[in-house]
């Protein structure tokens, strides 16, 4: 496997304007046409940011329930045509994702916890005018960034969350699962008996 680097997992601001702006179907359209290669690359068929990924038509600064979706149901045409790297599982301890950046682009992961449970994996991919020197995720956000907002489900630890971006473009986030009191009190009792 490549050489990985960790992310640092950053607490998200519950209170920012960022992804206020929401992308609809046409202006997702309008801007894909006129946005050449790079948005292609970053918004194409595919991608983890694309607002298709899962069939339709769904903004991607919205937050999705990715972990209660089969990825290989979801995402079984795109894998035979083989036009995504995209994958996402739940084993019995953790939670996983694994997706292509496009163009190794840089990415910040974040997360807001307690009450509203959402993993979100943002960067830029244009760099703004030399005069903006506004927040680019607060207004047409897509014209310089993306972004994925992921609904945690309510077993994930999100506090022990782990992010690494390998050298071929890959990222990797891992969130464990809270250990029930059932469960560890099941793992207890068979450790006494052995």
């Amino acid at each position: 496997m490549p050489p990985k680097r960790a992310l640092e997992i950053r607490p998200g601001d519950l209170n920012s304007r960022k992804w206020h702006m929401s992308l609809t179907e046409d202006a997702f359209i309008s801007f894909l046409s006129h946005g050449g290669d790079a948005a292609k690359a970053v918004f194409g068929e595919g991608s983890l940011f694309s607002p298709f990924l899962f069939g339709k038509f769904f903004d991607p600064a919205d937050a999705f329930p990715l972990w209660d979706f089969d990825s290989d149901a979801l995402l079984s045409g795109l894998r035979n045509a083989k036009k995504t790297s995209v994958n996402w599982a739940e084993t019995d301890s953790e939670y996983a994702l694994r997706a292509e950046l496009p163009g190794g682009k840089k990415c910040e992961v974040e997360i807001n916890g307690d009450k509203v449970k959402v993993i979100e994996i943002s960067g830029q991919w244009r760099a703004l005018p030399a005069s903006g020197q506004r927040d680019w995720r607060a207004g047409w956000w897509w014209e310089h960034g993306f972004v994925r907002r992921l609904e945690l489900p309510d077993d994930a630890n999100w506090k022990k969350a782990e992010a690494y971006f390998y050298d071929d473009g890959f990222l990797e986030i891992k969130i464990p699962k809270n250990i029930s009191a059932e469960c560890s009190t099941h793992h207890l009792l068979e450790s006494d008996t052995e």
